[in-house]
């Protein structure tokens, strides 16, 4: 009697275990269930717990209701200009309405998948390889709506599409890639020849500038020069002027210029000027005192003045002349044996040149300065 009371316990408990079980059920967080009662959908089950009867309501699978992201390989697509090309996506969705997700289509993923694949091929058959290829937003984004469009009415909500990698045939990668080298080598190209016409811009200019500065700089110095030796030549003037000098000093500095003229290492033809006849006799003209009358008859000969001698010979009275100051005599002689030497110098130069010296008048120094004139040498 006992056991059969312990039996009867036995099974009322597991038969309460088993209503227990079977009333209520406990659904996790982001997932629904949908409830049939008799085969008919009652209602769809909340996160937490829920109490259905037994034995009267069915409880469908879990539904997540999560962000579900399914990756589709390889899928071989034909581009607008007749290449076959394979393309990895992934596409991510999320099931927002189970109950349609439930009835609207027996599998939703396949259904994804497959829609997937048809909506790329629609896409990717309107553009050409390179299009799609630098193209890849565009094609996310018109994949985006064009599933979720077509996937609304199940429930499902396509949040993103992704391209994953495009790959061309070998032979068109072989050829993509001796594009991209040549276009590589063209950009380096140019960039090298902007790199030498920059160069060679700044280089021009740099030389303008220099060539403007230096200019600058040459001109300063002209104007500063002409100002120094205008300031200079004033200075001269000024002092000449001050000074106040007769015809007859400056014909005696004319006479001692002559021979600087002669010494130079070039002068092959001597040109006597037509001028040093008239400094010759105004420097006589100077030393012409009131009794210097001339002795046209004497010892020395007609038309000679007393201690006259010929060039190169001392002349006698010990450089004392009479009608000329005293001391005059012997600057004379120096003058003289200078202005004889120059000549004879540019002579001998003209004879060995085989120059032809030009004949000018030039009185002969040996000559008394009172005015008479010595024989013409040429």
């Amino acid at each position: 009697m006992a056991l059969a009371v312990l039996i009867i316990g036995v099974v009322f408990v597991l038969l309460v275990v088993l209503i227990t079980v079977k009333t209520v059920r406990i659904v996790p967080q982001a997932r629904a269930r949908n409830v049939e009662r008799l085969g008919r959908y009652r209602k769809t089950l909340e996160p937490g717990m829920n109490v259905i009867i037994p034995f009267i309501d069915r409880v469908k699978p879990l539904i997540d209701l999560r962000e579900q992201v399914e990756s589709f390989k390889g899928q071989r697509v034909i581009t607008e200009d007749n290449l076959a090309v394979s393309i990895d996506t992934v596409l991510i969705f999320q099931v927002t309405d189970p109950r349609a997700a439930d009835y609207e289509i027996v599998d939703y993923r396949p259904a994804v998948e497959q829609l997937t694949a048809t909506m790329l091929r629609s896409v990717i058959g309107s553009m050409d390889l390179e299009q799609a290829l630098t193209s890849r937003d565009k094609i996310n984004t018109m994949l985006r709506g064009m599933l979720d469009d077509a996937s609304g009415k199940w429930g499902i909500r396509v949040t993103r599409v992704e391209i994953k990698s495009i790959d061309p045939p070998q032979s068109v990668k072989e050829a993509m890639e001796k594009q991209m080298r040549a276009e590589r080598e063209k950009r380096a190209a140019v960039l090298a020849a902007e790199g030498k016409r920059q160069s060679q811009i700044l280089t021009a200019d740099g030389d303008k500038q220099g060539n403007i500065l230096r200019a600058e700089g040459e001109k300063q110095g002209a104007i500063l020069r002409a100002e120094g030796q205008a300031q200079a030549i004033g200075t001269v003037f000024q002092s000449i002027h001050a000074g106040d000098p007769d015809p007859k000093l400056l014909a005696y500095q004319y006479l001692q210029t002559l021979p600087q003229i002669a010494q130079g290492p070039g002068n092959t033809v001597w040109m006597v000027p037509s001028e040093l006849t008239s400094a010759l006799k105004m420097l006589s003209s100077a030393f012409d005192g009131p009794g210097g009358a001339r002795d046209t008859a004497g010892e020395n000969g007609p038309g000679r003045r007393p201690g006259w001698a010929p060039p190169g010979q001392p002349r006698p009275g010990h450089g004392s002349v009479p009608g000329l100051p005293d001391g005059s005599a012997g600057a004379l002689q120096q003058a003289d044996a200078e202005l004889a030497a120059a000549v004879r110098e540019a002579a001998q130069d003209a004879a060995q040149l085989g120059g032809a010296p030009v004949a000018a008048e030039l009185p002969d120094l040996s000559t008394d300065l009172s005015g008479k004139a010595a024989p013409q040498t040429s």
